[in-house]
């Protein structure tokens, strides 16, 4: 879709306004915002940005030959399942941003594929798909409630940070599971030699 048919609404907390940076290179502006979630980001059941909650944005904007560079943070906090207890986790991630936005008819705009680079509309930016993707890498593939989370019981299925220390189930040899099924009793060690 090509830019002319595109247009950002400067009331959404996403979008920034560059018209004030006037296309001066060395001209900046600092901008620090919250912004909400519309759609909850991440992987379902594992670990999401919830939808409803806000991403607090701390920028700098920096007008450059070729456009706006945009750098600072997103922090935002996650929901999410261990994946070892299966307990709810709650943290923080916080992502640095770096994402250059070229003015239309510049260089890097005609040298570039159109997904390569963002592109400014309208002296104007829409800060949402950069922090979504840059939020979205960042949360763990594998989320824990604490490093040393020991997990459940492969038997059971109990929280082994709550069982009795020493918990284990009886397991039988499966050289010795027909006998154990025919005569009910668990041998020991084997067969009586002396048998």
């Amino acid at each position: 879709m090509s830019d002319e048919n595109l247009s950002l609404d400067t009331r959404s907390p996403w979008v920034i306004d560059t018209r004030e940076l006037g296309r001066r290179a060395g001209q900046s502006r600092s901008v620090h915002r919250k912004a909400p979630v519309g759609t909850a980001l991440g992987v379902p059941d594992v670990i999401v940005v919830p939808e409803g909650s806000e991403i607090e944005l701390d920028l700098l904007l920096e007008s450059v030959v070729e456009g706006v560079l945009v750098s600072g943070t997103a922090a935002a906090s996650v929901r999410g399942q261990c994946s070892r207890c299966l307990d709810p986790t709650e943290d923080e991630v916080e992502v640095e941003l770096t994402e250059l936005f070229a003015y239309p008819d510049s260089t890097t705009d005609s040298t570039t594929e159109e997904d390569e680079v963002a592109r400014l509309v309208d002296d104007k930016i829409d800060l949402e798909p950069i922090v979504r993707d840059a939020i979205v890498l960042a949360l763990p593939q594998v989320p824990l409630c604490s490093e040393d989370c020991p997990g459940l019981c492969p038997e059971c299925g109990g929280k082994w940070a709550d069982l009795e220390p020493g918990h284990g189930h009886e397991t039988i040899d499966p050289r010795w599971a027909a006998l154990v099924e025919r005569f009910g009793d668990s041998p020991a060690s084997g067969p009586d030699e002396n048998a």
